[in-house]
């Protein structure tokens, strides 16, 4: 008895000095500062113990690196690197805060690996603090009263509760998820995912900077012709600020829910089963039954339900009909009529003496890119497109008003239960009796 008693009595004697240590030196176990450093393998834990910050190396491979995990996870998932592209070959790694103020891992030669490549800090000033958000924060000063960077405007492939995904125009400041390019290989993969303001704001994932796909322009409520359920029933908040120039998209469900970028280029949703000890992962839809960006061409329509999946639009044929034969449809397709507006213009003809142009109605449509915008009503956006003959197509949502196409129509798809009526400008000889609108 006297044995536990005084066993119990020096874990709690340890357990005041080792508080005692921390008090004395100022230094908080969710923190780095210009004494404290990281290094292999040890770790930070935040707060409330929902993430931890440390060195961790991936089953395959014995590189190490520095980044944020979920803490009370079994599974090891991680959500930032921080020297992804810069592995430590040992465990000879430290994290600290540099002489120049910046945070940076160093490797056993004390050269920098990765840096949060701040200028004009103060040297011995900053601190370095993990929420239990998962957000790392470099501030000056401990009460972190001044953020000066955060891993949160330096995404991985993780999209975590509160994160901002988008786009400040003035300011000229992105943040966008960057794939890994392979589950054990965090350096940069191919893909990225942003939001961009274009004319109308949408969300877009890119293919070595080159447009992979899009969710339809944002209406205020839903990303129209690719309807993210997600958007507006499970914690996420779209803020599409024209005036101020500044577009992103959040969310706030659960710490245990969050969006990955995998490596190759799809969005997934990952859900943390306890029952089954791993998480459940849910590609979006929008994109398992979305063409790839301009897979069909100008003026060349996707329906995933035929083959094969692109045709030309009505009144235009392929524009190469050897490869459209093969199955490469990117060259697209050409009107083989020309517009009635056009033929006025070069026969020296004033618009509406003869036969004039009038629109083939295609439902459920996701609208083809860059479109342009205006508030006019509903009725009068036939009437617009006509005194333009540039004017090639339109479409009208409640929430956004006209949209106006010009030149090529790209990215075109057919679905069978979501999107919007497109109208697509036709001369009157290609027009079928009762298709005219």
């Amino acid at each position: 008895m006297e044995s536990v008693i005084s066993d119990s009595v020096l874990l709690a004697f340890e357990i005041l000095l080792l508080s005692c240590f921390y008090l004395q030196f100022g230094t908080a176990l969710d923190t780095v500062t210009p004494s404290e450093s990281i290094k292999d393998p040890e770790f930070l834990i935040s707060q409330g113990g929902v993430f931890r910050l440390g060195f961790f190396s991936f089953a395959n491979s014995t590189n190490r690196y520095v980044g944020i995990l979920y803490n009370q996870i079994p599974v090891q998932t991680v959500v930032w690197v921080a020297n992804r592209n810069k592995p430590l070959k040992d465990s000879s790694g430290i994290l600290n805060i540099s002489d120049d103020g910046n945070l940076v891992v160093l490797n056993g030669k004390a050269e920098i690996l990765w840096s949060s490549n701040i200028t004009n800090l103060v040297p011995n000033a900053t601190t370095a603090h993990l929420l239990d958000s998962g957000n790392l924060v470099l501030s000056n000063g401990e009460d972190g009263a001044s953020s000066l960077w955060k891993s949160f405007k330096d995404a991985s492939n993780a999209f975590i509760e509160t994160m901002k995904i988008g786009t400040d125009v003035q300011r000229g400041l992105k943040v966008e998820l960057k794939s890994w390019k392979s589950i054990d290989d965090p350096s940069d993969g191919s893909f990225s995912f942003g939001f961009e303001p274009f004319n109308i704001p949408e969300l877009v994932i890119r293919n070595n900077n080159k447009l992979y796909f899009r969710s339809g322009p944002w209406n205020g409520n839903i990303f129209i012709a690719t309807i993210m359920k997600t958007v507006y029933i499970d914690g996420f908040h779209v803020v599409a600020d024209n005036q101020r120039q500044v577009y992103y998209i959040t969310h706030e469900y659960s710490r245990l829910k969050y969006y990955e970028l995998d490596s190759q280029g799809k969005l997934v949703e990952r859900t943390w089963d306890a029952g089954k000890g791993d998480w459940i992962n849910m590609y979006f839809t929008s994109q398992t039954e979305s063409c790839v960006y301009g897979q069909c061409g100008a003026f060349g329509m996707c329906d995933l339900t035929k083959q094969p999946i692109c045709s030309c639009l009505k009144g235009f044929k392929p524009r190469n009909i050897e490869e459209w034969s093969r199955g490469n449809w990117s060259s697209g397709c050409f009107r083989t009529t020309p517009l009635q507006c056009q033929r006025d213009k070069n026969n020296g003809s004033e618009a509406g003496q003869g036969d004039v142009d009038g629109f083939l109605k295609l439902n459920m449509m996701k609208v083809p890119a860059f479109p342009d915008l205006s508030s006019i009503n509903n009725g009068e956006c036939k009437d617009q497109c006509l005194k333009n003959c540039s004017c090639v197509a339109y479409a009208y949502d409640a929430g956004i008003g006209c949209m106006f196409w010009s030149g090529d129509l790209i990215d075109m798809q057919k679905f069978s239960t979501r999107g919007v009526d497109l109208y697509i400008r036709l001369p009157s000889s290609e027009l079928d009796k009762g298709k005219s609108n």
